[in-house]
């Protein structure tokens, strides 16, 4: 597994480095209620058309963590942040923070933030569901070459191959800020397990692929997790978001902001 750290005090970030955030969406109910405070009307209604509800909760959580963390970048309290959102759907902050991006992922009971300052990023998160047909899915959305590749593999490589494969495909796409849209057969990432990601090519562009890095991201069993960021001039700072035990300490009478509650710095 990669190493997660508990952030530094002064949390600051710069373009040679990308931070990646790693939160477990299992939380409290009371947490959850706290973490509530901070969503806007719009994310409210959004959590309400979830019919069940861990999936409703899973959902507070990890918007209310995205405020929190973006909260400590910017130096504003979580319920202040507005978000934008480009013509593709993604979310990304107003003119008054130009330079900064993010990108988020969830699966199953995890959800990994990437955070970045004048670069492009994106993150991918997949939960390993041991039923799930790869092949039908693979044969639809990978590039010929990827496909051919996944065909040759032995069957128990497979399943490995198959979610290392779509996690970077996923953050790349992610990255440009197209989603789907971009098409995910237009361009190849590498899969065979145990090779290091790589995006290896990109359809109408042959120098495109060279501009960008792909990395696997280790994060616990029965998952698999990509990054991908513009440029190779980076390094990777990775953190574990965790609540205080006085989370449900009122703010008013310790006299501490929610998001000083928040960030667990010990």
């Amino acid at each position: 597994m990669d190493s997660w750290e508990p952030p530094p005090i002064d949390l600051t970030i710069s373009r040679e480095f990308v931070h990646v955030w790693y939160v477990s969406l299992d939380q409290s109910e009371s947490l959850r209620q706290n973490l509530a405070q901070t969503l806007s009307e719009e994310e409210h209604k959004r959590a309400e058309r979830f019919h069940f509800r861990k999936d409703r909760d899973h959902f507070i959580v990890a918007r209310a963590v995205l405020r929190d963390i973006l909260s400590h970048y910017l130096q504003r309290e979580p319920e202040d942040i507005l978000f934008h959102y480009n013509a593709y759907g993604k979310p990304e902050l107003g003119q008054n923070f130009t330079g900064m991006n993010f990108n988020v992922s969830h699966s199953g009971n995890v959800a990994l933030y990437a955070f970045t300052y004048g670069r492009e990023v994106g993150i991918d998160v997949e939960q390993i569901r041991p039923d799930f047909a790869e092949e039908p899915i693979a044969k639809r959305f990978f590039s010929p070459a990827e496909a051919a590749v996944f065909s040759d593999l032995a069957v128990d490589e497979k399943k490995e191959a198959f979610f290392s494969c779509w996690t970077r495909k996923e953050a790349f796409i992610k990255a440009t800020g197209k989603g789907v849209s971009f098409g995910l057969d237009n361009f190849e990432v590498s899969l065979v397990p145990d090779k290091p990601a790589a995006l290896l090519s990109v359809k109408g562009d042959k120098k495109e692929a060279r501009r960008w890095s792909l990395k696997s991201l280790e994060i616990q069993p029965g998952y698999k997790a990509a990054l991908a960021v513009k440029g190779h001039d980076w390094r990777l700072q990775s953190w574990q978001w965790r609540p205080l035990e006085q989370i449900t300490t009122s703010t008013k009478e310790t006299n501490i902001s929610r998001s000083e509650l928040f960030l667990n710095r010990s």
